[in-house]
């Protein structure tokens, strides 16, 4: 891996992180409305697979989608601004955490049903494939939907078609609180590809090198006009289902050595430094300026005026 893409790769890791941090400090003083579910631990992920993307290809995200937005550059102000309620945010303050749309870079959007993002990405790449396009779309979602309904029917209509699309499962090993392996009678979820006659691929969830090698031939694939990849991502998540959430299906023991083992942006930090990629000062100055990045966005959101009251049915309904 050349410097660039290294060090990008370790970029939009470090933004997700911070993001997280600052986020839940910002739920802390009562600034956000609803709730917020941390992506902290699953950086490598969105990072590894947005880096194959361009603006015109798609994604769909999570409940847990601040690090997909992100890794689909997503400006952080209005991303700020949308969890505060604010009338600058990319739903103008009415949608939150869970609901970060940008369809100027490809976001359709995140998403609060279980699995709902499936069909639309499958949606997008059926658009791709009739309009003769070469984009790609790019499903997000994690283990609980792959239990899904729409799991299914998607990656069955998308083997059929040859649909342009990656369905990215971001096994974090827990669907809210129920054990990935008391919901699945396979250890590898990534087998289930073998029934829709795709590719399916296992892949080390915390190697943003690992992701982001499976995801580059993925969608060289999709571009190809040679169908749909599955790709499974075994992560584990540094929080709770939600802010707030007493984990009492965890034992402190799994959460503190999961946190101190598996860490995938001090991974990269890591062997970026030693591959000779980057010297830790230039790391660090990555580091502060993301930090300012931050702050900046934030003192955007903060700036930004209170969502307005919504005008009925303008704004419930599309003008024809």
């Amino acid at each position: 891996m050349d410097k660039a893409t290294a060090l990008d790769l370790y970029r939009v890791m470090r933004t997700i992180r911070r993001f997280e941090q600052r986020s839940t400090q910002l739920f802390g003083e009562n600034k956000i409305w609803g709730t917020i579910h941390s992506y902290a631990g699953e950086e490598a992920i969105a990072a590894g697979v947005c880096a194959h993307l361009r603006d015109d290809d798609w994604i769909t995200s999570t409940h847990r989608g601040h690090g997909h937005c992100i890794a689909k550059r997503a400006d952080l102000g209005r991303m700020f601004a949308e969890l505060l309620g604010r009338e600058a945010g990319y739903c103008r303050g009415r949608g939150g955490s869970m609901h970060i749309a940008d369809t100027s870079k490809g976001n359709l959007g995140a998403n609060g049903i279980v699995g709902g993002g499936i069909p639309i990405a499958t949606g997008a790449a059926l658009t791709a494939k009739q309009l003769g396009t070469d984009q790609v779309a790019v499903a997000f979602f994690g283990d609980g939907a792959a239990n899904q309904g729409t799991f299914h029917e998607s990656l069955n209509l998308a083997a059929i078609w040859k649909l342009p699309v990656l369905y990215v499962c971001e096994n974090n090993q827990y669907a809210e609180s129920l054990p990935v392996k008391r919901a699945f009678a396979t250890e590898d979820i990534a087998k289930r590809a073998e029934g829709y006659g795709m590719p399916g691929v296992r892949v080390d969830g915390r190697d943003v090198r690992a992701v982001y090698g499976v995801a580059a031939e993925a969608v060289a694939r999709a571009r190809r006009g040679e169908g749909p990849t599955l790709i499974v991502a075994d992560s584990y998540r540094h929080e709770g289902h939600y802010y707030g959430d007493p984990r009492k299906y965890q034992s402190k023991d799994e959460v503190e050595g999961w946190r101190e083992r598996f860490d995938p942006v001090a991974d990269a930090r890591r062997w970026i430094a030693e591959d000779g990629l980057a010297t830790e000062a230039e790391l660090d100055a990555i580091d502060r300026k993301v930090d300012a990045e931050m702050e900046k966005g934030v003192a955007f959101a903060e700036a930004s005026p209170l969502a307005s009251p919504i005008r009925i049915p303008e704004e419930v309904y599309a003008s024809h």
